[in-house]
C-alpha cells in the first residue's frame, strides 16, 4: 500500500490540531510529520507555520512538561532534566522548565516520598529501609544532597 502526498494545507491542518491538544516538542512533530510523509521544505515551512502561529514553543512545552510530570508522576529535578534532554530542548528551555517547581512542593513531597518508603521497608531493618529509600528516591530523579539532608532531620 502506497503513502498518498499530504499537500501542505493538509499537513499545517493536521498538525495545527496535534499541537492544540496538548503541548509538543520540535521533536515530536517533526516525526508526526515524517510519519505521514512530510519531508524537505514543506516539512521546514509546516513547522515554522505551527511556530509563528504559536502552535509549537519549546519554552512553554518545557514548563508544561516540567510541572506535570512532577505534580503527577512526582519525578525529581535530574529525571525532568534528562527526558528534556533527550526531546532535544535547549540549555535554556529546559532551565525554564524547571523553574515552573515550587522549591517548597518540591521538599515536601521528597519528604512524604521517604517517609512513605522507609515506613515501606522498616521490617527490613533500619539501614536498609534507608538504602532502599535513597536508591528509589534516586531513581525518581530527586538529587542525593537534597535526600539525605532530609534524611538526617
Amino acid at each position: 500500500m502506497e503513502k498518498k502526498y499530504l499537500s501542505r494545507s493538509a499537513a499545517l491542518q493536521k498538525l495545527q490540531r496535534y499541537c492544540a491538544y496538548q503541548e509538543r516538542c520540535h521533536q515530536e512533530v517533526r516525526q508526526k510529520l515524517l510519519d505521514l510523509g512530510v519531508y524537505g521544505d514543506t516539512l521546514e515551512e509546516v513547522i515554522l507555520d505551527l511556530i509563528n502561529d504559536n502552535f509549537l514553543n519549546e519554552e512553554r512545552f518545557a514548563q508544561s512538561y516540567a510541572r506535570g510530570k512532577f505534580r503527577t508522576k512526582n519525578w525529581g529535578r535530574v529525571r525532568i532534566q534528562q527526558e528534556l534532554k533527550q526531546r532535544q530542548l535547549t540549555a535554556y528551555c529546559i532551565k525554564k522548565g524547571l523553574q515552573e517547581i515550587d522549591e517548597q512542593e518540591y521538599l515536601g513531597v521528597l519528604t512524604v516520598l521517604l517517609q512513605k518508603k522507609l515506613e515501606e521497608y522498616a521490617p527490613e531493618g533500619e539501614f536498609q529501609a534507608t538504602a532502599k529509600a535513597v536508591q528509589y528516591a534516586l531513581r525518581r530523579g530527586f538529587e542525593s544532597d537534597l535526600i539525605w539532608q532530609i534524611l538526617k532531620t
